[in-house]
């Protein structure tokens, strides 16, 4: 869909605004007109990206960047339904946020694998020793890594380290704002695949399944 500047601007006020009644109705209302996948891709995370930028530059209180990316969150998970009943087969799949406390982009994608029948791990947010240790306890076979800075994108490659230190085999999958800006990134750091948002990650465990069958 060609971004409404109005509903852009009327999701930002509200979330501003910490106003969670405007902001979830002017998501339903996007959604109802073109999808809740292109709604959130195409105002929910520009939105939250410019609120950012706004934090960035001292124009906005950390409060309202932070309840900005919470208010989303419960947006994310109150409008997706979830079903768990119709893939047959489930290998082990996980998804984090590696370093860091923002976990909207983690959330969207979870959510979205979820509500088309995906049996998915949430390890929350974890630092690169605890999802390596998890992850092979758990005999993870595709690992879905989040990230919302440089820094912590450029740690996946600490996190493949380890795997291949410990002889397992598990595909990586990576995405965020750092591997948006950089298309090649994700090779650079040793991942398996990289997406930009909550579509991509369908293809993506859709493409893992099938070489996995």
């Amino acid at each position: 869909m060609a971004t409404d500047i109005s509903v852009t601007e009327r999701f930002q006020k509200a979330l501003l605004a910490v106003d969670r009644i405007m902001a979830r109705e002017v998501i339903e209302e996007a959604s109802q007109r073109s999808g809740l996948i292109s709604s959130i891709e195409e105002v929910i995370v520009p939105v939250l990206e410019e609120i950012g930028k706004k934090w960035e530059k001292g124009e906005i209180a950390l409060s309202q960047y932070y309840m900005s990316g919470r208010i989303c969150e419960e947006i994310i998970s109150r409008l997706f339904p979830l079903n768990h009943s119709n893939i047959s087969f489930q290998p082990k799949i996980a998804i984090v946020t590696l370093e860091d406390y923002h976990l909207l982009g983690k959330q969207i994608v979870y959510s979205f694998l979820l509500s088309i029948g995906y049996k998915i791990r949430d390890y929350g947010t974890m630092v690169v020793p605890d999802l390596i240790k998890r992850s092979l306890e758990d005999d993870i076979r595709l690992l879905l890594i989040s990230v919302l800075m440089l820094p912590s994108a450029l740690r996946v490659k600490d996190v493949k380290q380890g795997f291949i230190k410990a002889g397992k085999e598990i595909k990586i999958a990576v995405g965020g704002a750092p591997f948006r800006l950089d298309p090649q990134l994700w090779k650079k750091v040793g991942a398996d695949m990289g997406g930009r948002n909550a579509s991509d990650a369908m293809d993506i465990v859709i493409q893992f399944l099938a070489e996995s069958g």
